[in-house]
């Protein structure tokens, strides 16, 4: 199987489309994670720009975040997932719902992404996120119920956060999660936030290795289901994620150097 990591457009929105490539390949990652414009020459050129690079491309669909009510989320969605799917990504990773959202509400949005893929071809994974469809476990376990087939992307360390813990006391949970899993944000968290400040240093390898432990059983179950890739995100974020001293709001990392040095992990790991 092979395992590809894409570098996050997140945190580098700044940058330009020739500039973020080329840090992205001299780096050493084999794609790009990000949001992409609605306009279609943007989209496009964006798109040509990374393939030209010999990247991969995954597309982020996070921007349903700005419709907190029902009707207006779910037109975004449609709008965004269709713009995101004609780009031809390997896949389309969306925030979908929110927690406050009714279960049929939810799973409304749900089915509305799965005809949106099978429309395109591409497959699309949902996000788990706080304040999201899949914020919290027990909010997750319905739906995985009634879909089986439902594709995830495993950001564990939003549920570290929300379930307050390092999910020691819920292993069915996961072992009920992990099988759905396609895609994995390879970011550390912990028991009170959803991302350590260094994940190399001493006081966060208790959470780095409960974090590596349900990437290994993930990886191993693709494997042994016969997938042939499997794609992961180092996605160590800016202010506010990356922490800051008071008064001087001077950071305490940097996220990208960390998606680097994590890029690098992942490597030696599962090479």
């Amino acid at each position: 199987m092979q395992i590809q990591i894409f570098a996050a457009q997140w945190g580098n929105n700044e940058l330009p489309a020739p500039v973020f490539i080329e840090r992205v390949k001299a780096a050493g990652f084999d794609g790009i994670e990000m949001s992409l414009p609605l306009d279609a020459a943007e989209r496009d050129d964006w798109t040509r720009q990374i393939a030209d690079a010999g990247l991969g491309l995954i597309v982020a669909q996070w921007e349903t975040v700005f419709h907190p009510t029902f009707a207006p989320h779910k037109q975004a969605l449609a709008e965004l997932l269709h713009n995101a799917c004609a780009a031809r990504p390997l896949h389309v990773n969306s925030h979908t719902g929110k927690d406050y959202f009714t279960p049929a509400q939810n799973r409304e949005l749900l089915d509305l992404a799965a005809d949106i893929s099978r429309q395109h071809g591409v497959p699309i994974v949902h996000e788990i996120h706080r304040s999201r469809f899949s914020g919290h476990p027990m909010l997750l376990m319905p739906y995985l119920e009634q879909m089986p087939d439902l594709q995830l992307t495993a950001d564990l360390s939003h549920w570290c956060c929300a379930c307050e813990s390092l999910l020691e006391d819920q292993p069915e949970t996961l072992a009920k999660t992990l099988p759905h899993v396609r895609h994995i944000h390879a970011r550390v968290g912990h028991a009170q936030g959803p991302q350590v400040a260094d994940f190399r240093a001493p006081e966060s390898q208790a959470a780095l290795e409960a974090h590596l432990s349900w990437w290994d059983e993930v990886i191993r179950l693709r494997r042994a289901a016969g997938a042939s890739r499997m794609t992961l995100t180092p996605e160590f974020g800016p202010v506010p994620y990356t922490q800051t001293l008071p008064y001087t709001q001077k950071e305490v990392s940097n996220a990208w150097e960390l998606n680097v040095a994590m890029l690098q992990l992942l490597r030696q790991r599962y090479a």
